[in-house]
């Protein structure tokens, strides 16, 4: 096995590669993506270089100044709403400045040119009033789009938005608001109280139906739970920094962006469907230095949903993952289930993950009723601890199964470089016997304390190189 080289010195080779890989004739000419194909890792160099924060004014919009009280628990809505008007209003935008204290608002709409900055000691309490995020706003609810309850940071259709500090988020939500729409005991839910589940199954009746997305109205009374973050259809977004807790349900969820940049955010939120980070629809994607522990998937990349997903006919492509860590969720590294747009070109690199909370490491989870595509996986420098599934897990089976008619689409999954120290099961990878996965590329990994069998069926063009589990060479049937 490899000696698993230092983080400066992965990025030093990165930036080499990369370097010599833009001199080589791969590229046309000094503007081109590389061909993820034929050299992937200069893509993810690529991507990374893309990828940069939006630049801002110098004026600084102090909430205070717009009437927002501390102590939370006079309302700040309005004022904040002031200040980020002023902003957008000056000249090159600016920042509207969050000073330390405990802040109470309700849901905050970006504009173009402004940076909510969350300062050291500060803290943005949202209302756990649902009835403050109506008017319900164009949003995505699991891939499918409505409009329903706002998100409680939203940006629509606007260029540089930001959401920046050492500051803290908290949603609030807990056993006794939100989560307890989930329909689940454990979050809080009896039987007779308010859930979420005709609602939802109407909303997936309306896209199996092509109701027109005017048509689908939520809100009071349907109990569809909202994101935390969310830029919809943005362009040079920014989340930096700050630490985000108690969720309602998705933490930092951007829809059909472009260049978007998450780094250094701390996420530790256990709700349902709390997961960390899901670009969904999005292209130029960089997550980097972030932490995650979450109550559902860490990060999660996405493409709409059912009938959803194959109608607006977004993908989602050029994510590039790196330094991240990863504890408890249900899985660290996770594609779809809703990728019915389509995923490519996914880079992760020198992340770790570890819990025995984290259910799998890297997830590929789809179905025929999903169906999309993931062309084009490269993971390396990945370091898990221990995982209480399997360590990568390719799974159709996922809810709905085989038979919908619409057969997923996964090719070229490489990882490398790749330690374990202890998981159930190495492998747990499976196509349809009529839908094969094609491509399957494992090297120098050594998958540590397994349980069980690894299980890889219905994969084409498998190889192994260099791959250990329990001190032994890995062998598949």
């Amino acid at each position: 096995m490899m000696i698993k080289p230092t983080r400066r010195n992965v990025l030093q080779g990165t930036l080499l590669a990369g370097i010599a890989t833009f001199s080589s004739s791969i590229v046309s000419d000094a503007n081109a993506a590389p061909d993820p194909k034929r050299a992937p890792w200069a893509r993810a160099t690529y991507i990374q270089a893309k990828v940069r924060a939006p630049r801002f004014g110098r004026r600084v919009f102090n909430i205070v100044d717009y009437g927002a009280v501390e102590g939370g628990e006079q309302p700040c809505t309005e004022a904040i709403a002031a200040a980020i008007a002023a902003c957008a209003a000056s000249r090159g935008g600016g920042q509207v400045l969050v000073p330390p204290g405990n802040f109470l608002t309700g849901p905050i709409h970006l504009a173009s040119n402004v940076n909510l900055h969350i300062s050291q000691g500060a803290t943005l309490l949202f209302s756990t009033t649902p009835a403050d995020y109506l008017p319900a706003v164009l949003t995505r609810f699991e891939g499918m789009e409505l409009y329903n309850y706002s998100p409680l940071i939203y940006a629509y259709d606007c260029e540089n938005v930001a959401v920046t500090g050492d500051g803290t988020l908290d949603g609030q939500a807990d056993n006794t608001n939100w989560w307890p729409w989930k329909g689940k005991a454990q979050y809080g839910w009896v039987p007779g109280t308010p859930e979420q589940s005709t609602a939802r199954d109407r909303l997936i009746a309306q896209v199996a139906a092509g109701t027109p997305v005017e048509e689908r109205i939520y809100g009071e009374g349907d109990y569809l739970r909202s994101s935390f973050i969310q830029p919809y259809k943005c362009r040079n977004v920014w989340i930096q920094g700050v630490t985000i807790l108690r969720s309602p349900m998705w933490e930092v969820h951007p829809v059909l962006c472009e260049n978007v940049l998450v780094e250094e955010v701390t996420i530790n939120t256990h709700g349902p469907n709390n997961d960390g980070c899901n670009p969904e629809s999005c292209s130029m994607v960089v997550i980097q230095d972030c932490t995650f522990s979450t109550g559902d998937d860490c990060i999660a990349i996405k493409a709409g949903r059912n009938n959803d997903g194959r109608r607006v006919g977004v993908p989602t492509t050029d994510v590039l993952i790196q330094n991240c860590s990863m504890a408890d969720g249900h899985g660290g590294i996770t594609i779809g289930s809703e990728m019915s747009g389509g995923v490519a070109n996914v880079f992760a690199r020198d992340c770790s993950l570890s819990s025995p909370n984290l259910d799998i490491a890297l997830r590929f989870k789809t179905n025929s009723v999903r169906g999309g595509y993931i062309r084009g996986f490269w993971a390396r420098d990945i370091t898990v601890g221990t995982v209480a599934k399997a360590a990568i897990d390719i799974d159709f089976y996922y809810e709905e199964g085989p038979g919908h008619g619409f057969n997923p689409d996964v090719s070229d999954i490489n990882v490398a470089d790749m330690t374990v120290q202890s998981a159930r099961q190495s492998l747990n990878i499976s196509g349809y016997p009529d839908c094969h996965i094609r491509g399957l590329r494992l090297s120098d990994i050594d998958f540590g304390s397994t349980q069980i069998t690894p299980r890889v069926e219905y994969v084409d063009d498998v190889v192994i190189e260099d791959v250990y589990e329990n001190g032994q060479p890995l062998t598949l049937s």
